[in-house]
C-alpha cells in the first residue's frame, strides 16, 4: 500500500511539472545587488514561483544569495509576436557575504518584494523581463531596507 501511495504521488508530481510553464535563464542587475543570478520561474496555476541563485565577487568582496518569490501574474497586452505581462510578489531572501580585507562576514535574512514586466515571444521560446526587487533585511543586526536594483532577465521557456 505504501508503494502504491508513493507511486501515485510521483505520478501526480510529474503531471503537475509537465503541465507547468517553466522559464530558466539569468537575471542581471547592477549597483549594490548580486549582479548576476541564475533564475528559474515555475508556473503555479496562473501565477508563478521564482527562485534566483545570485553571486557577486570583486576586490575582496564575495556574496551569495538565494531568493524565492511567489508572484501573482497578469497579461497587459498581446500582439502577433508575443505577450506583455506583469508580475508582483513577496518572498524570502537568504544571503552570505565576506569582506576578505576586513575579515568581516555574515549571513542575511530578508523579505523581498518584486515587481516587473515580462515579454514572451510567440515564435521563439524566450522571455525577457525587467523588474525591481527591494527587500527588508531582518538579519544581521538592525532592520534596514534596501531598494534593490533594476534587473534584466532573459530566460528560455519550456
Amino acid at each position: 500500500m505504501k508503494k502504491l501511495f508513493l507511486a501515485l504521488v510521483a505520478v501526480f508530481a510529474l503531471s503537475m511539472t509537465a503541465n507547468a510553464q517553466n522559464n530558466l535563464g539569468i537575471r542581471v542587475g547592477g549597483g549594490q545587488g548580486y549582479n548576476t543570478e541564475l533564475s528559474w520561474q515555475h508556473g503555479l496555476g496562473g501565477n508563478q514561483l521564482e527562485l534566483d541563485l545570485g553571486w557577486h565577487s570583486d576586490d575582496g568582496y564575495t556574496a551569495f544569495s538565494l531568493a524565492g518569490v511567489y508572484q501573482w501574474t497578469g497579461e497587459l497586452a498581446s500582439w502577433g509576436f508575443g505577450t506583455l505581462g506583469w508580475y508582483a510578489g513577496l518572498g524570502v531572501h537568504l544571503g552570505y557575504w565576506n569582506y576578505e580585507h576586513a575579515d568581516n562576514h555574515d549571513f542575511a535574512l530578508g523579505i523581498p518584494v518584486q515587481g516587473g514586466l515580462d515579454l514572451k515571444f510567440s515564435a521563439i521560446p524566450i522571455q525577457l523581463s525587467l523588474d525591481i526587487r527591494p527587500r527588508l533585511h531582518l538579519l544581521p543586526g538592525d532592520l534596514y531596507f534596501h531598494w534593490g536594483d533594476i534587473a534584466l532577465g532573459i530566460r528560455y521557456c519550456f
